[in-house]
């Protein structure tokens, strides 16, 4: 059962807290990566993307398992080896040399990203509904504020090598673990049994899969923006100018979806996507060309990511039996991984194949974006009230504490 006041407070601290220490370190040694791989160690452009790749590959394909055992094993003692997982994989990337011990650190901060992001965000899917609202809010405003702060601070440690910027980056996740040791007592969702089970009752919710399934393209239009923009040409000024803003902007949308019982309106869902196909379809038009019309693609991008985040994750928490947020997290973060995947390997070769292909794939993201807002419009609240009235008319049991 969720606690709360006293309890609900502390978890929305620590976890917040938690999210603070990790994603400074996440971002200082991440934003830097490509350059000491490429500098430092020499490495071809085609064996930097492959292990930037097998770390998302490896999350993605992970997050499915993991959900449901964040449900069986409770989340504290998932994000305390998350912590651990990922704090050795980042000691890896800043002392080893060798590609098998980069493809080691790979995996390792790909299997912590996969076990983090469920126990982080079950503990607050496990709070009462204006406690959960506020405190995802929050949650997010302290990724966008790292997410601006990180590189700074990676930069400053830069100039003495990078390894100090990879350990510096493990002994945050290290102190991340034992934050979420202060609430090792206090776990705020019934832990159950069977993480086979836990998979098998989210591919049984129909409601849920036509969810997953509409919410899936949010990944991939979203996390492109970052991606493309510097694949067309931009200097690395405007660049950090473009993740500064859209980091910015997404943060000041938070307070807005902190209402509880707004992020989860399919309307919020269908506005992200169509925000995030404007960015997209600004930059086909050469619109990142200048700063002016750069700042215009990141702010529409800030806003989808603001918008998205908070709607994907208060949706799932509604329409989870609170017992098995954990498998209905999973599945969904690895439909929608394994599809931005593919996708972000698609982009590339297109990208590759000169300014033509980089507009058309900017163009397909785009009425990617439209096609899911478009499938966007029932309400998902309505749509599980009329599940639970027909479970209870049926006399089938409902998984609920």
């Amino acid at each position: 059962m969720p606690f709360s006041g006293h309890g609900d407070r502390r978890t929305v601290v620590v976890v917040v807290a938690i999210q603070a220490a990790i994603s400074l370190g996440y971002f200082a040694a991440m934003a830097h990566v490509v350059i000491h791989l490429r500098v430092d160690l020499g490495l071809a452009a085609g064996l930097i993307g492959l292990v930037l790749a097998l770390r998302n590959l490896v999350q993605h394909t992970l997050s499915l398992p993991v959900g449901a055992l964040v449900d069986v094993l409770g989340p504290v003692r998932i994000g305390i080896l998350a912590c651990l997982l990922r704090a050795a994989g980042f000691a890896l990337l800043g002392t080893v040399s060798s590609l098998p011990w980069l493809v080691a650190a790979a995996v390792l901060l790909g299997a912590g990203g996969a076990l983090f992001h469920p126990a982080a965000q079950s503990l607050l899917a496990g709070l009462a509904e204006r406690r959960r609202a506020r405190g995802y809010a929050a949650y997010m405003m302290t990724l966008q504020i790292a997410a601006v702060l990180g590189p700074v601070l990676g930069l400053a440690l830069l100039n003495v090598g990078y390894w100090l910027v990879a350990l510096t980056a493990a002994a945050l996740w290290i102190g991340a673990a034992f934050l979420f040791a202060l609430l090792w007592h206090a776990p705020p969702v019934r832990v159950v049994d069977g993480v086979v089970s836990g998979v098998r009752t989210v591919l049984r919710d129909r409601v849920f899969l036509g969810f997953a399934v509409v919410s899936t393209p949010a990944m991939l239009v979203t996390d492109q923006a970052s991606v493309v923009v510097p694949l067309g040409g931009v200097d690395a000024g405007a660049v950090t100018v473009f993740a500064c803003v859209l980091a910015m902007v997404s943060a000041a949308v938070q307070p807005w979806c902190a209402v509880p019982g707004r992020a989860d309106r399919p309307g919020v869902l269908r506005a992200g996507l169509l925000f995030a196909a404007g960015g997209h379809l600004l930059l086909a038009a050469g619109a990142g060309g200048e700063l002016t019309g750069l700042v215009l693609v990141a702010a529409l991008h800030g806003l989808a990511d603001g918008l998205l985040q908070p709607a994907v994750f208060q949706t799932i928490a509604r329409l989870a039996p609170p017992a098995r947020f954990g498998a209905y997290l999973g599945v969904q973060t690895s439909l929608s991984g394994l599809f931005a995947f593919a996708g972000g390997i698609a982009v590339g070769w297109s990208f590759d194949r000169g300014p033509g292909g980089a507009t058309a794939a900017l163009v397909v993201l785009a009425l990617t974006a439209c096609a899911a807002a478009a499938c966007a419009r029932s309400h998902p609240g309505q749509a599980i009230d009329a599940r639970d009235a027909a479970q209870a008319a049926s006399g089938v049991k409902q998984e609920r504490p």
